[in-house]
């Protein structure tokens, strides 16, 4: 049941009593990965946002000093993917659903004396939603500290793995996420139908962009016939292997950190 989580961090593997005794539940770090069942092209699975997520946090985890408290939360597979609907296999929640749901998990959490929950967010279309869901909660509780942060933001050096291009267009089954499919699930991932599929050109004059600072609304459709956008042809496993190395390693430091953060409170 704990897939890539140790079975040591597997939040669901304690008993109640473990939970009531666990001293310093003020600082011990909660983690909830998010994820997402949506197309991924031809070649990756559906998986492939939740599968990214479980497998940097439990490398992270296995590295982590034993003396930091962090668990990991058992996974939100589904998450809001609409962007994605109309390639067939895609799961999507409404916002409302998303946000609902994890601001119900962590009541739960908060009931238990807990204080620090990261929203671990692998999907692309979602980030927003963990950002206004954090700052719902903290208004609501005034001692409870969430991080909404994406997997993918950590320190790491993946940009020298991959070209000019892909880093600016790649953002979906391209080559970073398939070679740390590669790396991960190699079994479910089909290299003979992968394709590289990049989407319309803009204007060379424009301001606008995919995902920049000035974005323009858009669903996959828009972009990709294929699912694909970007280049899966050039992943490998290898390149795979110092993703997964690389981006853990940067959780690593981030969950260190949010053990010793303390809430700001300025002066009235």
């Amino acid at each position: 049941m704990h897939s890539f989580i140790p079975p040591k961090r597997f939040f669901p593997y304690l008993t109640w009593k473990d939970v009531q005794e666990m001293p310093d539940k003020a600082n011990v770090v909660l983690i909830l990965p998010v994820g997402a069942i949506e197309q991924h092209g031809p070649h990756l699975p559906l998986i492939v946002d939740a599968a990214i997520g479980v497998a940097v946090l439990g490398k992270a985890l296995e590295k982590l000093d034993s003396a930091i408290p962090a668990f990991a939360l058992p996974t939100l597979y589904y998450g809001k993917s609409n962007e994605h609907w109309h390639f067939p296999g895609t799961i999507t929640l409404s916002y409302q659903t998303l946000i609902t749901t994890i601001c119900e998990i962590a009541d739960s959490i908060y009931r238990a004396g807990f204080r620090k929950l990261v929203l671990m967010n692998s999907h692309g279309g979602q980030p927003q939603i963990m950002e206004i869901a954090a700052r719902d909660l903290h208004l609501k509780y005034d001692d409870l500290m969430v991080f909404p942060l994406f997997t993918w933001r950590v320190p790491h050096n993946v940009s020298e793995l991959l070209t000019p291009k892909e880093r600016e267009f790649g953002i979906h089954a391209g080559d970073a996420e398939t070679s740390l499919l590669l790396s991960i699930l190699p079994e479910q991932v089909k290299m003979e139908n992968a394709i590289a599929e990049y989407p319309p050109e803009l204007p060379k004059d424009s301001l606008l962009s995919m995902e920049g600072k000035l974005p323009f609304a858009w669903v996959t459709k828009d972009l990709s016939k294929s699912g694909v956008v970007g280049d899966p042809t050039t992943a490998t496993r290898e390149k795979g292997d110092r993703i997964l190395e690389s981006v853990s390693e940067g959780w690593v430091k981030v969950i260190k950190d949010i053990y010793t953060f303390q809430q700001p409170k300025a002066s009235l």
